[in-house]
């Protein structure tokens, strides 16, 4: 039975918005404005902190590649430092080379005419435009000179992991804003199961064809599982859901669960589908744990990002 009075204990109070208020501020004020999805974020930001706080804990930041083709980019390469292993998709790969080497994005439009596009050579991702030699070919063009420089290195190794490709990858990158480069810099992991699902992956199929040059999938693989026996506390930062958020929970219920795990979504559950899936689904899998500090936000990430890393100065 519900105890009344520890149901309403929390009291309701007006938000007020002041002329020069910080972020944190404005975070601060909404602890007690319930606000549906608003709470969660509050809740979320709270959880967020404590793990990065929490020096014992191993953090991953998974995300999908499309938010990587918005400014969202620098953002998200600003904070990688704050984590110790990013999952991805191999799109993200993709969007991240091109816009390190001068590939221009454009804003556009959701209700865009998609055939008239094609005919003008302009691929759309969502209200997204990008002129198609400013994807494919400028992505052609860095990876085959990254990575014949790779390929002609004493170092060279024949056989590789993704995240010791990608590690490659951004030793050779110059663009501040590039995920990949400050992954590299900050000693940070990028793992990318789907690593052939992409540009990138089918320009290293072709660069194998005519080099001796082998991807080994599995032994990242090996290295998760390390990770998952190896850390008695782990957290987690999932912007959206697909391979990058499924790969996370997957190696984490090895050890019992997450600890720690913030997830933002769009997605609806009730399709049965991974990305529309709760955190406290996860927990009847033992992917999160029953005590883990979670939170599932409702929203979109390209809201819901920046005012938690600012919140929380993740810069």
């Amino acid at each position: 039975m519900y105890d009344k009075k520890s149901l309403l204990k929390e009291k309701v109070k007006d938000l007020k918005i002041r002329k020069g208020m910080m972020v944190r501020e404005l975070i601060e004020g909404m602890r007690n404005i319930g606000g549906f999805s608003g709470q969660n974020m509050v809740i979320g930001i709270d959880i967020i902190e404590k793990m990065i706080g929490d020096k014992n804990s191993y953090n991953f930041l998974s995300f999908p590649a499309n938010i990587v083709s918005t400014g969202l980019r620098g953002a998200i390469a600003g904070s990688v430092k704050y984590f110790d292993a990013l999952m991805t998709t191999c799109g993200t790969l993709d969007h991240d080379i091109a816009k390190a080497y001068g590939g221009v994005y454009n804003l556009g439009s959701f209700e865009a005419d998609d055939m008239e596009l094609l005919k003008a050579n302009i691929y759309r991702l969502g209200n997204i435009f990008i002129e198609r030699d400013q994807y494919g070919l400028a992505l052609e063009k860095y990876f085959t000179e990254i990575m014949n420089e790779i390929y002609k290195s004493k170092e060279y190794k024949k056989e590789y992991s993704p995240s010791e490709l990608l590690y490659e990858f951004g030793k050779r990158m110059k663009d501040s804003n590039s995920i990949v480069r400050q992954a590299y810099l900050n000693k940070v992991k990028i793992f990318c199961p789907g690593i052939v699902d992409g540009a990138f992956g089918t320009q290293l199929m072709l660069f194998s064809q005519d080099h001796d040059f082998k991807l080994n999938l599995l032994k990242d693989e090996v290295e998760l599982s390390n990770i998952s026996f190896d850390n008695k506390t782990t957290g987690a930062l999932m912007l959206g859901g697909g391979i990058s958020k499924h790969h996370v929970i997957w190696w984490n219920q090895f050890k019992g669960g997450l600890d720690y795990a913030v997830y933002i979504t769009t997605a609806s559950q009730y399709d049965g589908s991974l990305s529309g899936a709760r955190l406290t689904e996860a927990v009847s899998w033992g992917k999160v744990k029953a005590k883990a500090k979670y939170a599932t936000i409702d929203g979109d990430v390209t809201i819901i990002l920046p005012i938690i890393l600012a919140s929380l100065d993740m810069c």
